[in-house]
């Protein structure tokens, strides 16, 4: 017995060891102690489709000059998830995002931090609107679902209510027009119905995809219960599903939404409605135990373009 009980404390201590060597081992592909100087730079960038790429790049002028050696991810939340990830990473994403639950830290642009005042006084200058098309007018599958499409739209350009649920799930409104919902509402007599057998489908920009959640949530008990189903999956795939070659297809929608201008190949002409929801900054962020707060549109373009490949003292 005396033998047994010596082998157990010997394996134990040995399982110990083990156990404490490996606590400083770190996962593959996350990086846990802060960048130091000369820390090669790990770049991320949005999908081609994306117009949170578009606006970034357009802001520090990148062109067609993006480094080969970019992570390429699928979403905002993607992005927000890979950088708080990886102490040398650096992206952007919209300032919707959690930066605290993400494990990440918004950069200022040229000195000026993103904030809704300084996005309405044009300080900050790497914003881009939040937009929306709809389906052409009698496209829609009755009636009934058309004027709610409407009625929702109203609600997050118009209503108090609606700016107001826009505004504190990160969009950037103006709220200086906006009227009571019960105003607003009188419009859409089809509100007044049981209107839970019919589900409006949204799609597009993922980094849109925070206040759509948050607005549709809010309308649904003010539209007799109306049913919503969200499919982000990119600015470039709201315009095909509503208005042009996906639009009678399995991944039709009924609103479209973009993170951008629309572009020349996009002609919202035919939409029932389309127009601008809020506005919104594109923030370039670093994991959370970076020393950076600020980036210059010149160290921006260098690190994405590949030209600065390390990070420097601070």
């Amino acid at each position: 017995m005396k033998k047994i009980f010596k082998l157990l404390v010997v394996a134990l201590i040995a399982i110990s060891l083990t156990a404490c060597q490996g606590a400083g081992n770190q996962t593959e592909g996350t990086q846990t102690d802060s960048p130091t100087t000369g820390s090669t730079i790990n770049v991320y960038t949005r999908d081609a489709s994306s117009g949170t790429r578009e606006a970034f790049e357009d802001a520090i002028g990148l062109g067609e000059d993006l480094t080969d050696s970019a992570s390429e991810v699928s979403s905002n939340g993607d992005m927000a998830t890979r950088v708080g990830q990886d102490t040398n990473g650096i992206g952007y994403v919209s300032l919707t995002t959690d930066f605290e639950a993400n494990n990440i830290k918004p950069l200022s642009f040229e000195g000026v931090e993103a904030s809704t005042d300084t996005v309405l006084d044009g300080s900050y200058k790497m914003q881009r609107p939040f937009k929306f098309m709809t389906r052409a007018a009698g496209d829609f599958e009755s009636d009934e679902k058309e004027e709610l499409v409407q009625a929702f739209i109203a609600f997050i350009t118009e209503s108090q209510e609606g700016l107001t649920v826009v505004s504190e799930a990160g969009g950037i409104v103006d709220m200086s027009n906006a009227r009571p919902w019960s105003e607003v509402a009188a419009d859409y007599p089809v509100l007044n119905s049981d209107n839970s057998a019919i589900t409006l489908r949204t799609g597009g920009s993922t980094s849109v995809e925070k206040v759509v959640s948050a607005a549709l949530e809010a309308f649904q008990p003010l539209a007799g219960n109306v049913q919503y189903a969200m499919a982000q999956t990119g600015s470039g795939d709201a315009f095909p599903r509503t208005l042009a070659d996906e639009k009678d297809g399995p991944n039709a929608i009924d609103i479209g939404f973009t993170s951008r201008e629309f572009n020349d190949e996009e002609d919202v002409s035919g939409a029932m409605e389309s127009g601008e929801i809020c506005k919104d900054a594109v923030v370039v962020v670093v994991e959370a135990s970076n020393p950076m707060t600020d980036i210059t549109t010149q160290e921006a373009y260098d690190i994405f373009s590949g030209t600065k490949t390390t990070f420097d003292a601070e």
